[in-house]
């Protein structure tokens, strides 16, 4: 205790639970969200979506926090960003004093923005001129090419981040990274380490990581993309990552497979108006609580696959029997299209030989067609 003040200050100790990394996808498909111009539009989505991550930093004050956009044409970050533009300077006059006539809104937005938590502010800053930066850069051209969403590769930037945030956690903290094969067992009947991201570690435990997806496009829209998303959930489910997925419209199978495999949360909102319900009173328990807590599941998975010729969606398919290629018809010359491998097709598409069914024989029969002898009336016998 401070002999000044009366208060404790401490650090982080070696028996403070550790923090917790939320990357959050947002799905920025313009698209999608001009169908939900009505219902929720995308600045009010982008509004609900900083409070849950205020109230995420809120939890813990060492928690982390990052968020990446996927865009119809890239991914890219919107916080952290690299490129952060200078301080504002003062605006001066013509002999560079600083000027005394600024207008009393100018002074009040500044004065909340001072008075705002330091990093509430910071997060809501860079995400919201991100955002404006990256939908102002969009064009026509680029709105037209495509109505599919780069899932993929904001997957994938989110899971760069989580690696390297994981090493430099145990590099200050002493945690070991390390990945095992052994898993907990909780009583909800979900299995999650402890360890970087749900990893069973050796030492110290280390930074606990996971995915939140607010996804608004739909599966035939990224069925192109589903050997990296794919690649990107197994990389997921071997870290133990759990990949929890916000669904505001539609529904979407490769979605619906992520969230199972990493034992995350899906939710498909019926209501797009109540975002921020949803996200407060699901999305926001880490690992570490949810142990305690009987999360949302989905029985009705679809696990059906996308073919690896024309990215379609197949309930039956034919696959290879050496790299396990799915096609949704038989490839050329029996050649796939994946490892280059001539598959033996046989007989495939040829007519089946017809073979006449012999007639049988009918049996005779005893006493007439129907079988039986039919019975000789006897006379009463008299007195």
């Amino acid at each position: 205790m401070n002999a000044v003040d009366a208060t404790e200050h401490h650090g982080t100790s070696a028996n403070d639970p550790a923090p917790s990394l939320l990357a959050v996808i947002i799905d920025t498909n313009p698209h999608a969200w001009a169908l939900l111009e009505k219902s929720l539009p995308l600045s009010k989505g982008i509004a609900n979506i900083l409070v849950f991550i205020n109230a995420h930093l809120a939890c813990n004050y060492a928690n982390e926090v990052a968020v990446v956009a996927s865009h119809s044409q890239k991914a890219t970050w919107l916080y952290p960003h690299e490129n952060q533009p200078q301080q504002r300077q003062p605006r001066t006059d013509q002999d560079g004093d600083i000027s005394m006539n600024n207008n009393n809104n100018n002074i009040v937005g500044e004065s909340a923005q001072v008075n705002k938590y330091r990093p509430f502010r910071i997060v809501e800053e860079q995400v919201t001129r991100n955002l404006r930066e990256l939908m102002d850069s969009t064009t026509s051209a680029d709105v037209q090419a495509t109505t599919a969403t780069m899932m993929a590769g904001a997957l994938t930037l989110a899971l760069s981040h989580i690696n390297r945030r994981s090493i430099a956690w145990a590099e200050v903290h002493g945690a070991d990274t390390s990945v095992t094969d052994a898993t907990q067992t909780t009583s909800s009947g979900r299995s999650g380490g402890s360890g970087s991201g749900g990893r069973a570690v050796t030492g110290s435990e280390g930074l606990q990581s996971r995915v939140l997806i607010i996804s608004v496009s739909g599966s035939a829209d990224s069925a192109h993309q589903y050997i990296p998303m794919m690649n990107g959930i197994f990389a997921c489910q071997r870290l133990h990552i759990p990949i929890d997925v916000c669904k505001l419209s539609g529904d979407a199978v490769f979605l619906q497979q992520a969230s199972d495999a990493t034992r995350g949360v899906y939710m498909s909102l019926s209501e797009p108006r109540g975002l921020l319900q949803y996200l407060m009173m699901a999305f926001l328990p880490d690992q570490r609580s949810r142990r305690h807590l009987v999360l949302p599941s989905r029985v009705d998975v679809d696990f059906r696959a996308a073919c690896f010729c024309h990215r379609r969606v197949v309930d039956i398919g034919f696959v290879c029997s050496i790299c396990l290629s799915i096609f949704c018809e038989p490839p050329e010359n029996g050649n796939c299209l994946t490892c280059g491998t001539h598959l033996e097709m046989s007989e495939y598409g040829a007519k089946p030989a017809v073979v006449a069914r012999k007639k049988k024989k009918k049996k005779a029969r005893a006493n007439g067609p129907s079988g039986t002898a039919t019975p000789t009336p006897t006379s009463t016998p008299g007195p």
